[in-house]
């Protein structure tokens, strides 16, 4: 079976109903910004672009969320996937703090969100937890803590003499309300149905097989045959770019993910905060609404062609067993949904948006790295006051040649 970029039986896709299906596009159209990607990037940057009031278009070339949003386990955070120490070999530390900083800004963009539209996405701001259960690593744990607290950021060191929780750790960064969790489908459908009011225009079912640069705009066309012309197109298509880019964005790997049945307690799980391990690669946990456990890591290499069933099952037992040996307390822990699917890292982290360097009209929101959800809103944010004049300074840090030829930025 090849893998593309998900496999198996993702549970947000698995536990929610369509709650809106949205057509096909049957004729030609003129908008302002055309969006391709009907998944939660691609959701965020019209909404932004629509709550801009700038006329815009979303196209889907399958069904809206059933992509990579449907294998993300949205535990949301500040903090990027490498330690800050780590990172100083392809940025400096200012840009990382600051990129630290724009993450809280993300997520207080959610939080408005939610309090404007209501939750209708299992939204909830969580504490997040970063450990090593190794003590060579307690150091490189206190460094971190050292970093972010001297940037201001509300931080508590955890070491094993002060450790709440029922699993080993030998040194942990804690951070108070620095992260978010919530259902991408459901806030993908959330967010598009609040465009929709604000003017969006969606199309699900309407794949684009070619961009034609126009001296004004751009010109799409659709595998039925039908042509839409924008003033500018936004790529929104995550890790399944090269039909439009022959740019090499990012290095994929197949990440897997469990999601357990529901729980009778938590016990040992301390403000149900997110975690995440100093491992390499590094693993993941969260909860539900519904008291379940996700679960992800154990990536390897992307390989298009090659899906092993036998070596996903075996993962996938992997992290059953390791969420059993951290919560001993908890005693009805059993995998229920298995899933994995492509996942794609930069050197600095972080994602790329902003304007090709060839194409003036084409554009990118490719929130690559743990923290994509963040990064498209702040690339809807900040590429909807570019469409009207306004260059955010913080673009730079997303720029999508700052890697070229340097290798650093």
């Amino acid at each position: 079976m090849d893998l593309h970029y998900a496999q198996g039986e993702a549970i947000f896709t698995k536990v929610n109903q369509v709650p809106r299906q949205y057509p096909y596009l049957t004729e030609d159209i003129e908008t302002e910004v055309v969006v391709i990607g009907g998944g939660v990037t691609g959701a965020i940057v019209s909404y932004y672009m629509s709550e801009a009031g700038i006329r815009c278009t979303l196209l889907e070339k399958s069904r809206i969320a059933h992509g990579s949003t449907s294998i993300t386990t949205s535990l949301l955070q500040y903090e990027l996937d490498s330690n800050a120490r780590e990172l100083e070999q392809y940025t400096s530390l200012q840009n990382v703090v600051r990129s630290y900083k724009l993450g809280l800004k993300a997520l207080k963009e959610i939080d408005n969100f939610i309090q404007v539209y209501g939750n209708q996405c299992e939204y909830a701001k969580r504490d997040t937890l970063l450990y090593t259960n190794k003590q060579a690593e307690s150091a490189q744990m206190e460094e971190e803590y050292k970093v972010r607290k001297e940037a201001g950021l509300p931080v508590d060191f955890i070491g094993s003499e002060n450790n709440p929780f029922s699993f080993e750790l030998k040194g942990g960064v804690y951070s108070h309300e620095g992260g978010a969790q919530l259902d991408p489908y459901q806030y993908t459908h959330q967010l598009l149905e609040v465009s929709t009011q604000k003017g969006l225009k969606v199309y699900e079912n309407t794949e684009v097989i070619k961009i034609s640069y126009l001296a004004e705009g751009v010109e799409l066309e659709t595998v039925y045959g039908h042509k839409v012309k924008a003033k500018k197109v936004i790529l929104a298509t995550g890790y399944d770019t090269g039909r439009f880019s022959n740019r090499n964005f990012g290095t994929k790997t197949v990440t897997y993910n469990i999601a357990t049945k529901p729980v009778s307690t938590l016990e040992g799980w301390m403000n149900k905060v997110l975690i995440r391990d100093n491992n390499d690669p590094y693993h993941y946990y969260r909860t539900t609404q519904d008291h379940r456990i996700l679960a992800g890591g154990e990536d390897i290499p992307f390989n298009p062609g090659i899906f092993d069933e036998q070596a996903a099952d075996e993962r996938y037992d992997r992290l059953e067993q390791k969420i059993k040996e951290m919560f001993p307390n908890i005693p009805d822990i059993e995998k229920e949904y298995t899933y994995c699917g492509a996942f794609a890292s930069t050197q600095d982290n972080l994602g790329f948006i902003g304007p090709d360097t060839k194409h003036q009209h084409l554009w990118y929101c490719l929130g690559y790295g743990a923290n994509g959800i963040l990064f498209a809103i702040l690339g809807g944010l900040m590429l909807s006051k570019l469409y009207k004049g306004e260059k955010d300074d913080d673009l730079d840090l997303f720029r999508i040649d700052r890697f070229d030829g340097r290798g650093m930025f």
